[in-house]
């Protein structure tokens, strides 16, 4: 995930006009904006798309895709970020999500739940950690963290 300039975790993307090309190619393209040259590396494909949510606007809708990376590009990306041409401006900074809960039953991802994200951006986390297998089945809900319906 990613800090934004207005202080909400999100994802990178951006608003496409259809005229500019299909969504993975915007959002290929705003992924090296926001992230830097090491996305160059690989590609959102059709195949990654998980969801979408209508955002506030009549004209809005949030599609939202998650890629699993390899170690070597995750550090490469985390390494370049900070020589992305929006960073510092739209993006802050990259935030790591944390895929553990402490004992107290608080600390970890419950308490990384408590920032405020973007739009659906926090629902669309939870999406993606259940449907990549990045949490174990039924944590989330024996947490009582609220999930996506």
């Amino acid at each position: 995930m990613q800090m934004r300039f207005d202080g909400r975790l999100g994802f990178p993307g951006g608003f496409v006009n259809m005229q500019d090309g299909g969504l993975e190619a915007r959002l290929n393209h705003e992924l090296i904006e926001e992230l830097g040259k090491a996305v160059a590396g690989f590609r959102v494909e059709r195949a990654d798309y998980c969801s979408s949510h209508a955002g506030p606007g009549a004209r809005i809708v949030a599609h939202f895709y998650a890629k699993r990376l390899t170690l070597q590009q995750l550090v490469a990306v985390e390494m370049g970020a900070p020589r992305a041409k929006d960073h510092g401006l739209e993006v802050l900074g990259l935030v790591q999500v944390p895929l553990y809960t402490l004992r107290d039953g608080v600390g970890g991802l419950p308490a990384f739940l408590e920032n405020t994200f973007i739009g659906a951006a926090k629902e669309q986390l939870l999406e993606a950690l259940q449907d990549l297998e990045l949490v174990e089945p039924g944590s989330l809900t024996a947490r009582k963290i609220s999930l996506p319906r």
